[in-house]
C-alpha cells in the first residue's frame, strides 16, 4: 500500500492510498482522483520523505557530537552551508499550501455540520427562501441550488443568501 501526499490547483493537501505507483498513475489519467475538499481533478503528487527508522538516531544528538568535538563551535545562528548529514526542516521541502490541513479538517467538519442540520430543497431554494421570507412557510435551514443571478436577485430582497460550494465527498458516504 502507497500512502502518497497529494495537492490540488487551489492548493489544498490531502492523502491517498493506492496499491501501487501504476494504480495512483492510472486513477490520476482517468480522472478518478479528486480533491475532497473543492473537487478538483488537477492533481499532483507532492515530494514526500521516505520514513526511515534509524533507532535513536536525532539531528539533535548529531549536534551535541560535532559540538563535543575539539576545535568544533557552535553558534544558535543558523549555517547556510549544506551539510548533507543534516536533515532539512520538511516545510523547507515542501510547498506550503494555502489553507493548512487543520483548517481543511475544521472547514469540512463544518460543512458536515450544515449537511445534517439543513433540509434540502434542491432546485426549489429561490422558492422557498421566498416562501419563508414574506411568511408563507415555516422558517428553517435550508440548502439548494440556485443561479447566481437569482440568488443576486434573493439578496436585492433582502433573503440573505450565502453560496456554499460542497465537495462531492461530502454528498455521498466515502466509507
Amino acid at each position: 500500500m502507497k500512502v502518497l501526499n497529494l495537492q490540488c490547483a487551489h492548493q489544498h493537501a490531502f492523502e491517498g492510498w493506492f496499491g501501487s505507483e501504476d494504480d495512483f498513475q492510472s486513477q490520476l489519467v482517468r480522472g478518478l482522483i479528486e480533491c475532497p475538499l473543492c473537487s478538483d481533478c488537477h492533481i499532483t503528487k507532492l515530494p514526500t520523505a521516505p520514513r526511515l527508522n534509524l533507532g535513536g538516531y536525532s539531528a539533535l544528538a548529531n549536534e551535541k557530537d560535532k559540538a563535543a568535538q575539539p576545535g568544533s563551535a557552535t553558534s544558535s545562528e543558523p549555517s547556510n552551508e549544506l551539510n548533507p548529514s543534516t536533515p532539512l526542516p520538511v516545510n523547507q521541502s515542501l510547498p506550503v499550501p494555502l489553507v493548512s490541513a487543520a483548517d481543511q479538517g475544521l472547514l469540512l467538519k463544518a460543512l458536515r455540520h450544515v449537511m445534517e442540520h439543513t433540509e434540502n430543497v434542491g432546485s426549489r431554494f429561490a422558492e422557498e427562501a421566498r416562501r419563508m421570507h414574506y411568511g408563507d412557510a415555516e422558517q428553517r435551514s435550508i440548502r439548494g441550488q440556485t443561479s447566481t443571478q437569482e440568488a443576486l436577485e434573493l439578496l436585492d430582497e433582502g433573503i440573505e443568501v450565502m453560496a456554499l460550494p460542497l465537495p462531492v465527498a461530502l454528498k455521498e458516504t466515502l466509507q
